[in-house]
């Protein structure tokens, strides 16, 4: 196994950077403001997302066990929701606009230079765990295309040269 995908797998197995065996205790006062039942399932999903930055699996076991559903089912239900997570996302993260304004003013090619920019393709993360570059269906910026989020920061009327600057700026930080 090469160097970088080590280093992500490693980071995979971990929560927020913490073992497994800390999940446990992270998720106590998680857990303390829900009842517990199958009703509160995916604002628990959420709650706990929210504390680690990603469901691992050692998390989704303590789910089902503390809402007494089956762990398959707790993985079903996460699946289907594009707002959960199974893997870490980068401590950047790159929204990248292909609603119809922006796609018609050029997100495939902001996409593409991305990519170019960061080494990675759609969905992944940098192995530095710098960024994660994902699309949505829409930031809602459409006076804005074509545009793309950096965290919750919206940049728009976007070309390679503003984000080669953007990218430049950003790693200057």
């Amino acid at each position: 196994m090469s160097g970088g995908k080590r280093k992500k797998k490693e980071a995979a197995s971990t929560a927020g950077g913490k073992r497994g065996e800390d999940v446990q205790e992270r998720l106590k006062p998680v857990f303390g403001k829900f009842r517990g039942g199958e009703e509160e399932l995916i604002p628990v999903l959420q709650a706990v997302q929210a504390e680690l930055g990603f469901l691992p699996d050692e998390a989704m076991r303590e789910i089902a066990r503390f809402t007494r559903v089956p762990e398959s089912r707790v993985y079903r239900v996460a699946s289907f929701y594009a707002q959960f997570r199974f893997k870490p996302i980068g401590r950047r993260h790159i929204l990248v606009c292909r609603g119809t304004a922006c796609h018609v003013r050029g997100a495939p090619k902001v996409l593409e230079e991305i990519e170019r920019l960061l080494n990675i393709r759609e969905g992944e993360t940098t192995e530095d765990m710098e960024y994660t570059l994902e699309t949505v269906a829409c930031i809602g910026a459409c006076g804005l295309s074509p545009c793309l989020m950096i965290d919750r920061k919206v940049e728009g009327k976007l070309t390679t040269k503003k984000l080669e600057a953007i990218f430049k700026k950003d790693a200057g930080k």
